[in-house]
């Protein structure tokens, strides 16, 4: 993931910039209790239990595959892993958490002091990870005119929270490590990745400094973003607020404060917390996690590919260029598809098909998938159609022209190409140029003004002429040995 060099906010001032990422966690059931995760699209309060809604003298129980999905990503991340952790009671006293606490991890997380890579300006930048962690998810506030309604469907989620260092500088920055985030969570299949369903989430604290200043300046932060885009325009909006409340001779107070996508600015939500306000101690009724080395190690072994892996191996064994193999690694479901093309190939010249899959991927199935506004994994044309059809194009049963028509048929009908070949009554393509000759001299022959445009010196003449070859052999010819032949006939004229 390449882009231009960071440009800074302000010449004077240094932006600092952290962010707290949020992830629902794809298990079956929720963090503790055996409440379906399923609950999207279904009425509000039906996926619930004594235990999501914070009834007295119930008692959660871990759910071990949410410790385990926590783990995968905090090893990506490159975080150690301790052997020992526990889980903490965090004062909530807000209307989405019923209970009035939230099960957290403050002092002895899942994982701590990783770092992510992300790529600015052609440079790489280590952005550091404070901690992985795991908590619960609230329910959901919807806001009418005089009063609010609760749904407890999401409270009790699976949640995790992947804290960053303040280490970057730039909005852009904080852009790019989000979408490097994202991609590396769905390549875990630990999260679906989807900010605008809630399911990642992301918090930023931003704050700015004198350049040369090594003293952190009052931060604040931001929430209720849920794009990419938003993340870069929040933060600049607020770098931007900061440093024209200073240079007026202000100070900044610390607070939290929320995006409004609509006006472009943020606005005050309510003075920022400290961790004393939220009283942190032990959770009482669960017990300490032992978390040992071989669990770890084995965890660590069944670890995917992950996208900087798949990005640099798409370059080495396939021959992809960098705009190309950045194009399928940033969508998962896009570059699983390219692969299973090249698997069920005929054609085992690997380099070769990959370069030509890629093409009519990127180009020709992503022209039909945008049209439809469908994504890859919802399309009716299968990887086997595609390979299919590009095996027709290397035993030269169909031209480049043909395929498009018959790719266009097997999209929309869901049929292999193979079979739109057949019906349509294509015939193989003409491959001796001999064959060309009596045509082209009859095309010659009844457009004389276009012959002569082009002897002229009008080179676009040619196309024109090209294009009543390929209308007269019903587009068996190739229009590459048609345009040789038409101009070595012309140039004899010219002679």
């Amino acid at each position: 993931m390449t882009t231009t060099a960071s440009t800074p906010i302000d010449t004077d001032f240094e932006v600092v910039i952290g962010l707290e990422v949020h992830s629902q966690l794809l298990t079956k059931s929720k963090m503790f209790c055996s409440c379906s995760t399923g609950y999207a699209n279904e009425a509000p309060n039906t996926h619930v239990c004594p235990v999501c809604m914070g009834m007295p003298g119930v008692l959660p129980v871990i759910n071990e595959e949410a410790v385990k999905y926590t783990i995968m990503t905090a090893l990506a991340l490159h975080c150690s892993i301790p052997e020992y952790s526990k889980f903490d009671r965090k004062s909530y006293p807000y209307p989405d958490l019923m209970k009035g606490y939230q099960i957290s991890q403050y002092d002895i997380p899942l994982s701590r002091d990783g770092y992510l890579t992300v790529e600015v300006g052609g440079q790489s930048r280590r952005i550091g990870i404070t901690r992985v962690h795991l908590e619960e998810d609230t329910a959901k506030l919807q806001h009418r005119e005089g009063y609010s309604l609760i749904d407890v469907n999401r409270a009790g989620t699976a949640l995790m929270e992947i804290v960053s260092e303040p280490d970057m500088r730039t909005p852009e920055e904080a852009r790019l490590y989000m979408q490097k985030l994202r991609e590396t969570l769905v390549y875990l299949g630990v999260s679906s990745g989807r900010m605008e369903e809630g399911s990642l989430r992301c918090d930023a604290n931003v704050s700015v400094r004198p350049r040369g200043q090594e003293k952190l300046g009052t931060k604040t932060e931001i929430k209720n973003m849920n794009s990419f885009r938003s993340v870069e325009r929040a933060l600049e909006y607020e770098a931007k607020r900061q440093i024209a409340v200073l240079r007026e001779g202000g100070s900044i107070r610390q607070e939290t404060r929320g995006w409004d996508e609509a006006r472009g600015v943020t606005v005050t939500q309510r003075v920022k917390e400290h961790a004393n306000d939220y009283r942190y101690f032990p959770e009482p009724d669960l017990p300490p996690l032992v978390i040992s080395r071989k669990y770890v190690e084995e965890i660590q072994a069944s670890l995917p590919e992950l996208p900087d892996a798949r990005r640099a191996r798409y370059a080495s064994d396939y021959g992809l260029s960098e705009q190309e193999a950045n194009v399928m690694t940033e969508d998962k479901p896009l570059g699983d598809y390219f692969e299973r093309v090249l698997s069920v190939s005929k054609v085992k010249d690997t380099k070769g098909r990959a370069k030509s899959a890629s093409n009519w991927i990127l180009s020709e199935v992503v022209r039909l998938l945008k049209a439809k506004s469908i994504l890859v994994q919802e399309s009716p044309l299968s990887p086997e159609a595609v390979a299919n059809l590009l095996d027709l194009l290397d035993a030269e049963r169909i031209t480049g022209k043909q395929a498009k028509e018959v790719l266009d048929e097997s999209f929309a009908t869901g049929e292999m190409p193979a079979k739109v070949v057949e019906k349509k009554g294509f015939k193989p393509p003409i491959t001796d140029a001999s064959a060309l000759e009596p045509i082209i001299n009859d095309i010659i022959a009844k457009n004389q003004k276009i012959v002569n445009d082009y002897l002229g010196g009008k080179m676009n003449a040619m196309q024109a002429l090209v294009g009543q070859v390929m209308k007269q052999t019903r587009g068996q010819a190739k229009a590459d040995m048609v345009q040789s032949v038409l101009k070595a006939k012309l140039e004899s004229l010219q002679g």
